[in-house]
């Protein structure tokens, strides 16, 4: 497999129940009250963790199918029915409910940063609310991911990353959605078999200490299995990692012409060290083209000292610190109402401010760098890129969305490509990247500030009176 298309998961019935009951409770709430304005909803991440310069916005695609999708199955509404909180004419409305609202959105595989607006959907109140639990899920987890990820290939470099995260993540949508997450980010391919089927990202593997294991005798081992997978890369560290590199070498010997296996991997011990020595020992052997692969509780600060140590290794797989993000595996990630029946709407809420309104991200540059973002409200003009796109109208995406992996994967490695150096680096920046907020937007959440308080205020009197009398 060359490349990766645009498949995407098949519809999974039942998803409209994947809300908090309390989504549920607001809609029936905002039914009978006939609260079905037009609402908008905005998704962003608060403050970056300390050990990220930037975020990469992934996840998308999955929430616009999953939009695309989303309805109630009679078994939903037999089930809601049973809890005795909802009233038959409102699940006959949820019989019918579909999404018909529009989202705006930076394309995945963008660098975002805080308070900007990965996404905002604007839809009737209630369908913007139900979709709250299922939006923020889908991007939260491919965005920690992609992140992740994107830290690793900058590790490595121009060496490849492997996924092999699949048996440690957080169970199988983790796994799946983490493989295609990955993908963008620019890992060159993924061990799990499902995820190369479902999203078409390239698959790769090489063999289990237990194989080896299985055989009486390791060099019986690396001969049956290169004799059925002649481009093979075997695992040299199940017992004594150079005794192994020795039966390659003696393998290589035997075979001569025939001989076609592609590297070693090492998965133990002191690998930078190993790795010198394993190519020592293949370069006087004549066996210049068997690369060394290596594995075995890597992260991007393992694979940058190996590379400042100038380890001879030509890839690298990594496991659990990629597939649960180990180091950040969360963010403070929020999808705030900004805006109802045309008026702006937020929390004063004391360390969890909310701009109002529907916004744009203006992003500058300086030559070929990215210079600085601005947030802005949705009608204003800055210079530089907006980078807010419309993605899905009317509850249907738009055909100018990107879906294929390979297309999204470029625009990721273009877009980092970009990014400041010391933003772009895996070391904290001592200097973050300058996003700012428009005049504009800030005197519209200074006036929405004051009209809330305002109402607060004359709510407050108000009962204070009729209590006085």
């Amino acid at each position: 497999m060359t490349g990766a298309g645009h498949a995407t998961a098949p519809y999974t019935p039942g998803l409209a129940l994947f809300t908090d009951l309390y989504e549920l409770t607001m809609l029936q709430a905002y039914y009978e009250e006939d609260l079905h304005e037009p609402a908008v909803f905005s998704l962003f991440v608060r403050r970056l963790p300390q050990r990220r310069n930037y975020l990469l916005a992934c996840g998308l695609d999955t929430v616009l199918q999953q939009l695309e999708d989303l309805r109630f199955e009679l078994s939903d509404l037999d089930y809601l029915a049973g809890l005795d909180r909802f009233s038959d004419r409102f699940l006959r409305w949820l019989e019918a409910f579909r999404f018909t609202g529009t989202v705006r959105a930076v394309p995945e595989g963008t660098p975002v940063f805080a308070n900007e607006p990965i996404l905002e959907v604007t839809a009737p109140l209630p369908e913007a609310q139900l979709i709250e639990t299922l939006v923020m899920n889908q991007i939260h987890l491919q965005t920690v991911q992609a992140s992740k990820a994107a830290r690793l290939v900058t590790a490595a470099g121009e060496r490849q990353v492997v996924d092999f995260g699949a048996r440690r993540m957080h169970g199988l949508d983790a796994a799946l959605k983490g493989a295609r997450a990955f993908h963008i980010a620019g890992v060159a391919s993924t061990s799990n078999v499902l995820a190369g089927k479902r999203y078409g990202v390239p698959v790769s593997g090489t063999m289990a200490h237990s194989y080896i294991q299985a055989h009486e005798d390791e060099a019986e081992a690396f001969a049956a299995f290169a004799r059925l997978y002649p481009d093979t890369v075997l695992l040299v560290d199940t017992y004594d990692t150079l005794e192994g590199v020795r039966r390659i070498i003696q393998l290589g010997h035997e075979r001569g012409e025939a001989f076609r296996v592609r590297a070693i991997r090492l998965d133990s011990g002191d690998l930078g060290t190993l790795a010198r020595q394993a190519r020592a020992m293949l370069d006087d052997a004549g066996l210049q083209q068997v690369g060394i692969f290596a594995s075995g509780g890597l992260d991007e600060h393992a694979i940058a000292e190996l590379l400042a140590r100038d380890a001879p290794i030509d890839a690298f797989g990594v496991g659990t610190s990629m597939g649960i993000s180990t180091d950040v595996p969360d963010l403070d990630i929020a999808y705030k109402l900004a805006e109802y029946a045309g008026e702006g709407r937020l929390k004063l809420s004391s360390g969890k401010p909310i701009l109002p309104g529907a916004k744009q991200i203006f992003r500058r540059r300086e030559g070929d760098r990215f210079a600085g973002d601005i947030i802005a409200r949705q009608d204003e003009n800055h210079p530089g890129e907006p980078l807010l796109q419309p993605v899905m109208h009317e509850g249907q995406r738009l055909p100018a969305h990107p879906r294929d992996l390979d297309t999204l994967r470029d625009h990721a490695r273009e877009q980092r490509a970009q990014l400041p150096p010391a933003i772009r680096a895996i070391e904290p920046a001592e200097t973050p990247y300058p996003v700012s907020v428009s005049p504009a937007l800030q005197a519209h959440q200074d006036a929405v500030t004051r009209a809330i308080r305002a109402r607060h205020a004359t709510s407050g009197q108000r009962q204070h009176q009729g209590g006085v009398s």
